[in-house]
């Protein structure tokens, strides 16, 4: 059982966490594409990760739930020309601002919430490998829709390299 004050926190501190979030956006040279935007855009990007995480926590995994939020991700960052790289590396890094607030304000606190954030390092684990699926899903599709509407490349040719199912197919 989980702490419904944590999970309470991850929704009611979610602006607390995407400013620590958008400080380590900030030390990472690799993001350079993150790094032109203002710290208010910033913060307000990765803000809804949270409380959606929060959500998970409560309810349990929601592949519908997390799939529309990481597919539609991955689609406007590709349309804003991010590369899925960057995208996955700041997924990576919402991740570690969880983990660090687990390991350093709650789990201090008793040996019980010691374990229970043991099993919510576990849970935002499996979220975010769940968020990255869905994430390249979108962003792949997103390529692929452009390159055959922009581009004009075929089907034949998109489809030999694009071996994915993506949700616009039909089968």
């Amino acid at each position: 059982m989980i702490d419904h004050k944590l999970i309470d926190n991850f929704t009611l501190l979610s602006k607390d966490f995407a400013v620590k979030w958008k400080n380590m956006v900030r030390k990472t040279p690799q993001l350079s594409h993150y790094n032109t935007m203002d710290d208010n855009a910033l913060i307000e990007l990765n803000a809804p990760f949270y409380p959606l995480f929060a959500k998970t926590l409560d309810r349990g995994l929601d592949r519908n739930l997390i799939g529309n939020f990481f597919a539609s991700m991955g689609k406007v960052r590709m349309e804003e020309g991010y590369p899925i790289s960057e995208v996955i590396y700041a997924l990576t890094l919402a991740e570690k601002v969880i983990i660090e607030y687990l390991m350093t304000e709650f789990a201090p606190e008793s040996t019980t919430k010691m374990y229970q954030s043991m099993g919510v390092i576990t849970k935002i684990s499996e979220f975010c490998l769940m968020g990255c699926f869905y994430l390249t899903k979108g962003y792949l599709e997103a390529v692929y829709t452009k390159m055959n509407i922009n581009d004009r490349v075929s089907e034949e040719l998109l489809k030999r390299y694009f071996k994915d199912d993506f949700f616009f197919k039909q089968e």
